[in-house]
């Protein structure tokens, strides 16, 4: 990792070198950086940063240049793949070298993991991520993505539409195993489940839905922007589930469909819903990310109002 560092005095560490204190000014500048550049609110995922530091209970590294702690990464070990949690350097500090170094380090620290064979990361403060070279490059393969953000306000100006025979009713928890046979099913060869091996199968998919409900990393979980899609049998065919990500911010974290269903309306019916609610809430607006690819679900989100806000990339590290 010397080599992409540019002075002797930078320095990557192991994240329990460092206190939250140290931390403190850079997670309050990243937390702004969010806010301005996604209407964000990032404070959550900052918090539980402070605290597991504090705690000594979190992999990653700190990236010092002389006692001032410029940049950090941190990472997650699920079973046989490691997750790049985050990724920062202070904007006055910032270079693709500063990044490269923090990068490599904790690939490494991966790879000497027993197992891991995977590593995935989804850095939406990245610089530049879509024009640059990366270390292990071998084992790399880089998927455009793009942030898309409509006004919630946008949902009281679609028709409304009623999918023939399919009911719409609120989404509760007690669907999660129903949903995730829907997300393994709906991904089937889709290049989502290229860039989160999750979605591959109903238990990975069910892990995928309890981060989503119970953890900071989408927003927060919010139920009454929720939704399901069910057919005349009764079966699950679709789904959008929302959280809240700022004062007045909405998210869509998840919607899909069974194939059986695409191109009816389905999804634009979950999507009209979600977007009324959280408008009923008080969201100014709403976001999504898309895989670039995915020209079917950007042709429906872009009739819907949602214009770009963001390019950024999927990472994905495979050795095998």
């Amino acid at each position: 990792m010397a080599a992409w560092l540019e002075s002797p005095d930078q320095l990557v560490v192991d994240l329990r070198k460092v206190s939250a204190a140290d931390l403190a000014p850079l997670l309050e500048e990243e937390t702004g950086v969010w806010r301005a550049s996604l209407d964000w609110d990032f404070e959550p995922s900052a918090e539980l940063v402070r605290r597991f530091v504090d705690m000594q209970a979190l992999n990653g590294f700190a990236l010092l240049e002389g006692a001032r702690t410029i940049g950090y990464s941190y990472y997650i070990r699920e079973e046989k793949k490691g997750l790049i949690g985050d990724l920062y350097v202070r904007e006055r500090d910032r270079t693709a070298e500063r990044e490269y170094a923090l990068i490599e380090a904790t690939l490494e620290a991966l790879w000497r993991s027993s197992g891991v064979h995977r590593v995935e990361a989804q850095l939406l403060l990245l610089e530049s991520p879509l024009a640059r070279t990366v270390p292990f490059a071998s084992w790399f393969r880089s998927y455009p993505r793009r942030f898309l953000e409509a006004p919630a306000m946008q949902a009281l100006t679609l028709p409304e539409h009623a999918p023939e025979g399919i009911a719409i009713a609120p989404w509760t928890e007690a669907r999660q195993d129903d949903s995730a046979r829907l997300v393994a099913a709906a991904y089937r060869g889709h290049v989502d489940s290229e860039i989160n091996d999750q979605y591959r199968s109903p238990s990975g998919a069910r892990r995928f839905l309890s981060n989503i409900v119970q953890y900071p990393g989408c927003g927060t979980f919010f139920g009454p922007a929720s939704y399901a899609a069910t057919d005349e049998k009764g079966a699950l065919c679709g789904m959008s589930l929302a959280s809240l990500v700022g004062p007045d911010a909405g998210h869509i974290t998840q919607i899909c469909v069974t194939r059986a269903q695409r191109g009816k309306g389905v999804g634009y019916a979950l999507l009209r819903r979600s977007m009324l609610a959280l408008a009923a809430h008080g969201c100014r607006t709403v976001g999504l990310t898309v895989t670039s690819t995915n020209t079917g679900a950007i042709r429906l989100y872009e009739q819907m109002g949602f214009r770009d806000r963001r390019e950024f990339a999927a990472y994905v590290w495979d050795a095998w």
